[in-house]
């Protein structure tokens, strides 16, 4: 994303209870809540795009240092799921479980390095850390800023 330019915005779009419009450069998608839990399952839920932001990046990954090391690697596909687990005397803390397949003729040393490597790329890094977030209070969003100085 070019500098100049604010990074993901999340907004709500009016078009549904929890229905987020959601903006990403160029691009746009819409993210919502599974009717069960009172959204209209227009789009993927929170956790999934966190999922699928660990999944492109760990595929990416796995295919750039594949291409730069020669390695046989036909294709790669990231199965994630997310859940709750039970902590002995600390309650509960959230478990991401991926499951990665790797086509190609591989070597069980290929492999290996593979999944090592999996587990260096950014979004797995950044997961696994303890992130800093911080927040603040704005007038107004930077996309309706711009919404509105343009009408």
């Amino acid at each position: 994303m070019a500098p100049d330019q604010p990074g993901v915005v999340v907004s709500e779009n009016g078009l549904g209870r929890y229905q987020q419009t959601v903006r990403l450069g160029k691009h746009t998608l819409i993210a919502d809540e599974p009717a069960a839990t009172g959204g209209e399952d227009a789009g993927p839920e929170p956790f999934d795009l966190l999922l699928a932001g660990l999944g492109a990046c760990t595929s990416i990954t796995l295919r750039m240092y594949a291409e730069r090391k020669g390695f046989p690697l036909a294709g790669v596909s990231v199965e994630l799921t997310h859940d709750k687990i039970k902590v002995d005397g600390h309650g509960t803390r959230d478990r991401i479980v991926r499951r990665i397949t790797l086509e190609g003729d591989l070597t069980p040393e290929q492999r290996d390095r593979l999944l090592a490597i999996a587990n260096k790329c950014p979004m797995y890094r950044t997961l696994q850390a303890v992130t800093q977030i911080d927040s603040t209070l704005t007038d107004r969003c930077p996309a309706t800023a711009a919404t509105t100085a343009a009408a």
